[in-house]
Parts: structure tokens; sequence; C-alpha cells
């Protein structure tokens, strides 16, 4: 790819869904974006940077050519536009007719099919956007819920990069000092003391270490959670899930048994993508018949739900004591993100004395609850949110996918390499190269550190050549 302005290949593309719709976009990127859009549409003022022109579509180029639709074309000048090339945007009523005629006309003006996300790409390789925004390009195109689409706009208007650029610097800034040191040494500059180097170090390594950190909740936000409800028969599995998902979803009867098969809903709590799983009732005590097949692969579906989910509700009768099994089914879920629900507390007078208190089940969290009243969802919900987030607070700049969680985590290894290095008085020359190493990571977040940004920073910090 050329630089900004240079003359590049033209592509075009529809860059709105198939289908009709209330506006459709024709988008051009290139250096005959602008030469080619004049000749598919005609406008009463010449094309100017950021500025809407009202245009006609017209079936052929002449005199005699009828308009077929009209448009709002939009010009963005190199380098100030998304690609840093010259993009043409082309605004009709979203006929697929017309939007396929005007790709047409454009590929046969000179112009060829842009590639799937090409204009991103060119708007990384042009050094419009670094590659953590790129993909965030694609997150909010991909975001199923609000905060999905918040934590994509900041990525996209550079969270991330904002975060890593002063660690990046100061790692650059150390960098050169110990370049200046060896290359420079016949102007007499010190050599760096080795306090120095690892205090340099000891300071990147916190704040590096936070960011790692990120992922847990940036991964979350990014891809979500699935939750398994499971439980023996009866004790309102499918009535919790019901009210979760807020409908009627799942069938309910008084009858044990009535769940065969799992069944999953995907909802949004707290702007986290969650997939619930409602599970068939587990019968693990042998003195109880498995009634048919159709239960038995029931029941193996759910021991399989059980071992994927990434959060396990494990639900208890009230009304009912504990049994061995279910006992064996909190102990099996202890240590993993898991809550108990003590269901139909609703069954319960204010005499009564309750055979299943949250207190009696000891290791995993509990809350009581009813589906039927809907007493304790509220603080279920809440529960939920605080075991799937780890009880994180928000924060903008989150690493949001193994690509950026793997850089963090080799930059602080090659952190940690240098600073071992530095403590057993190995020459600089070795501990830049673990530097390097950690700089590159960075790289790969917020761009490309060149030779001339070291050299660059070695003559504007360092008195040489005096």
């Amino acid at each position: 790819m050329n630089s900004p302005g240079a003359s590049t290949e033209t592509i075009a593309a529809i860059s709105t869904p198939p289908g009709r719709g209330g506006i459709g976009i024709v988008r051009l990127s290139g250096a005959l974006a602008a030469s080619i859009a004049a000749q598919l549409v005609s406008t009463s003022q010449p094309l100017e940077h950021t500025h809407a022109r009202l245009a006609e579509v017209r079936d052929a180029e002449g005199a005699e050519a009828e308009s077929i639709d009209q448009a709002l074309v939009t010009f963005f000048a190199a380098p100030r536009s998304y690609t840093g090339e010259d993009l043409v945007e082309i605004a009709t009523h979203g006929a697929p007719v017309v939007l396929e005629f005007l790709l047409r006309r454009a590929i046969d003006l000179g112009a060829r099919l842009a590639e799937p996300g090409e204009f991103t790409q060119r708007a990384l390789l042009s050094g419009r956007i670094d590659l953590t925004q790129a993909e965030a390009v694609r997150d909010l195109i991909e975001a199923q819920t609000l905060t999905q689409a918040r934590q994509a706009a900041s990525q996209m208007h550079g969270a991330l990069s904002r975060r890593a650029a002063p660690l990046k610097q100061s790692l650059v800034d150390l960098i050169a000092l110990l370049e200046a040191g060896i290359d420079f040494a016949e102007d007499d500059l010190d050599v760096t003391p080795q306090n120095e180097i690892a205090r340099r170090i000891d300071a990147l390594a916190p704040p590096l270490a936070t960011l790692e950190a990120s992922f847990s909740r940036g991964r979350i936000v990014h891809d979500g959670l699935s939750l398994a409800i499971v439980g023996r028969p009866n004790v309102g599995k499918s009535s919790l899930f019901n009210r979760l998902v807020e409908r009627d979803r799942a069938i309910v009867t008084a009858a044990p048994g009535t769940t065969r098969d799992t069944v999953s809903e995907r909802i949004s709590l707290g702007g986290i993508p969650i997939e619930l799983v409602d599970t068939a009732g587990l019968r693990e005590n042998a003195r109880e018949k498995v009634l048919d097949e159709a239960e038995q692969i029931g029941m193996r579906r759910s021991r399989e739900a059980l071992a994927d989910a990434d959060l396990v509700l494990v639900v208890l009768d009230a009304a009912q004591p504990v049994t061995d099994d279910e006992r064996a089914l909190v102990a099996a879920v202890e240590g993993r993100p898991a809550l108990v629900v003590v269901n139909k507390c609703d069954l319960l007078g204010s005499d009564s004395s309750q055979p299943v208190t949250p207190a009696e089940v000891a290791g995993v969290p509990a809350v009581a609850t009813s589906a039927l009243t809907g007493e304790g969802l509220p603080e279920l919900r809440e529960r939920i949110l605080s075991l799937a987030t780890g009880g994180a607070a928000p924060e903008s700049g989150l690493l949001t996918n193994i690509r950026q969680h793997q850089a963090i985590a080799t930059a602080l290894a090659a952190l940690a390499d240098a600073a071992k290095a530095n403590a057993n008085s190995i020459p600089h020359e070795m501990i830049l190269l673990d530097l390097y190493r950690s700089l590159w990571a960075l790289d790969s977040l917020t761009g490309q550190t060149t030779p001339d940004d070291i050299l660059n920073t070695i003559f504007s910090r360092f008195c040489i050549g005096k």
C-alpha cells in the first residue's frame, strides 16, 4: 500500500447491509475516487472536503441521461479521510438495484471491488488508526449490547493506545539512555548505573501488570459468558430461567422431569452478554429410576453444560431437605464461579423452619429467591454480575482479545528478563535485547517504533557532539 495521496488502486463497495432500506451507501477510496464519483452522479457544485452535495444519479452520461435517484455525496480529501486517501460516500435511497448499478459503473470506470475490511486496512496502513483501533471497528459492528458498543467506541477513539503510549515512551527513553551510553561513549556520556536501570524497569512493571489484569473484564464484555442452571428435577430451574430471560422461554409444569433437553437464551446483564442454559434435572441417586432414554440423554447434556459453563447456578428447593446428591453437586462447583440459589422461598411461612438456608451450603455463596413471586431476583442478578466481573469496576482502555493480552504478557516477561539481567550485571547490550523485545510487543498495540524514533530521543535529550 502506498502512502496517502499516492497513486493506488481505487476501491469501491456497498457499505450498507444487503437488502432494501431507507438509505444505501456506496463508498470509493483511492486516487480516482473523486473523478469516478463525478461520472456516477451530477452535482450543482463541485465536491469539497467534508461538504455534502445534493446530486442526481443518472442512468448514463450526457445531457439525455435520465435521473433514477437522488443522492447525497460527501467528499473527504487525502490525508484527512478515514482511509488517508481521497474518499467519497454516495448515499442514495436503499434500493439494491440502484446501489448495484452505481457499483458496477464505478468498476467500469476504473475502480475495483474492495476486499472485506480493505477500507479499514487502508486506514491502518496509512497511519490513520492503529491495530487496536482497527479491531475496535469490527467489534463495534458486531456489538450486541450497548456496553459492548461503548467499549468498542472507546477503543476506536484510542483509549487503549493512549493507556499504553506513556508506558511505551518510558521504555523508549530507557532504551535511548542505554543506547547513548554504548554508542556515544567517546563523548563522555555517563554509563547508566545499575540502580537507575532497575528503578526505571520497576516503574514500568506495575502499570503494565494492571493493564494485563484488565483483560479479565475486557474479555467478558467482548465475548460474554455462559451460565448453566443445574439441580435436581422440580426445584424451579425453568421458572428461574424464565424469570431471568423475562419471558416464558422454557416449558414449566408441576411434573418433575418436564425439561428433557438443554434450553438456551442470550440476555444482557449490566451490558455483559450472558448465555443462560436451562438443563434437565439431575437424578444422581441410584434409587431414583431414570424414566426413559430421552431423560438419560438430557441428563448427559446437563452434565456437559455444567462442565462447559463459565458460571453455574445450583438450584435447591427451600422447602425440601438437601439430598446427598445435591451436596455432592455443590461440592463439585466449589472453587468455580458459582452460586447456590435457594428457590421457592415463598413456600415457607414466617413460623416455619426452613429446611435449606444459605448458611447451610458451605463453601459456595447462596441467595434465596422465589421464581414465582420474583423475590430475591434483583439480588440474584447483582450477584451474577458481580461473579461475572469479579467485582472489577468499569474502566477505559481494556484489553479485549487474546492478541492484545499476549502482547502485554510478552512485554512484561521481557521486562522481567531485563531486570534479572541487570541484577546479574549483564552488559547493557544484552539488557537491550530484552528491552527491545518488550518494545516490539507494545508496538503491536500502538504502532511501530523506528530506529529514527530512538535516535530522535537520544539527540533531543542528551547534549552530544558539543
